[in-house]
């Protein structure tokens, strides 16, 4: 069957009837859970399962946003909280370093128990003065150069555990004066500065499977379009100057700072340049809107998502997870409570 360029949501705990005939026919390539979709481990483990099952491929990416801090689906009492990305940057080097992968190793080996195979981690955005806090802690550091040298730790110890990262949101939301969720950003800043503070840690991870675009529109690119929907965002930046040639996929389609309906959504960021689209609500009406405006996957795209999907294709090392999170703790202690 042919497979769509779709990453989609489901609404509950469970599939109904509808989600499962919807997902068997359209065949996206993979799915994202939030926080509705959780309550215990055994349950996310079958909802994984049940996923998988409609579209017969057992390893359909399944995606989640486990980033700690605010940002995290899985939490208690099931799952331990982690800390915000910050708070790997306010530790000395290189301890800093040292916990930011082991934070996200320890993350893969969740993730990983439950059959979630992609985390939307890290966030390689760089917060700057005067932005709105929609980034602000879940900021690695305050400098290209740290943001770079933690996230790429982050994704490091995602790998090792078997999960993919997602870089995000290329090509960098640290300006972002209003909430992407919310209204559309717009950032005025000239290509140079662009070039030596926000793009830089994406180009650093340039090496990366898998990003994630920022619906913001940066004027001295393209003074119309949001990154997501920009075709000289993509050619000029995310392919030229960063030069990342991994998948290529949307922010949430449902957010609010794009306009129009879900097909030219989904018809636009394609055409733009994105491999694949992201639908997280749930929703079965703008599903059903964003499949209509998708195409199969197939040419570079399908070549990138398989390469993606090969990066984690290989048995983990052993891992003793308890000694792990105790060496976490430790590196920890006295700077971050969970």
């Amino acid at each position: 069957m042919t497979t769509h360029a779709a990453i989609l949501g489901c609404s509950g705990l469970t599939l109904t009837a509808e989600e499962r005939a919807f997902f068997t026919d359209v065949q996206p390539w993979g799915f994202i859970l939030f926080k509705r979709n959780i309550d215990a481990p055994d349950q996310v483990r079958a909802l994984v399962e049940a996923l998988r099952a409609t579209v017969g491929r057992p390893d359909a990416p399944v995606l989640i946003d486990q980033e700690g801090g605010r940002v995290q689906r899985l939490g208690p009492p099931h799952w331990r909280r982690y800390p915000p990305g910050r708070a790997y940057g306010v530790l000395p080097e290189p301890q800093g370093r040292e916990m930011a992968q082991l934070g996200a190793r320890l993350l893969a080996h969740d993730l990983a128990a439950l059959g979630i195979n992609v985390d939307c981690l890290p966030v390689l955005d760089v917060p700057q003065a005067g932005a709105h806090d929609v980034i602000g802690d879940r900021a690695y550091a305050t400098t290209a150069e740290g943001v770079a040298n933690l996230g790429r730790a982050a994704c490091e110890g995602l790998i090792e555990g078997g999960v993919l990262p997602v870089i995000k949101h290329m090509p960098g939301h640290g300006r972002a004066g209003v909430d992407s969720h919310l209204k559309l950003p717009v950032v005025d800043a000239p290509l140079e500065e662009l070039e030596a503070v926000d793009f830089a840690p994406f180009q650093a991870l340039a090496d990366m499977p898998m990003a994630m675009t920022s619906h913001v529109v940066y004027t001295a690119v393209d003074s119309r379009h949001p990154a997501t929907t920009s075709r000289a965002v993509h050619t000029k930046v995310i392919r030229g100057a960063i030069g990342f040639d991994g998948l290529v996929m949307t922010d949430d389609l449902s957010m609010k700072a794009l306009g129009g309906d879900f097909t030219s959504r989904a018809r636009k960021s394609l055409a733009a340049g994105c491999d694949m689209v992201l639908h997280c609500n749930g929703d079965m009406a703008e599903m059903r809107g964003v499949i209509a405006g998708t195409r199969p996957l197939a040419g570079p795209a399908a070549r990138r998502a398989k390469a993606a999907l090969a990066r984690v294709a290989r048995p983990l090392a052993p891992f003793d997870v308890n000694a792990a999170r105790a060496r976490f703790d430790a590196g920890f202690e006295g700077r971050w409570t969970p």
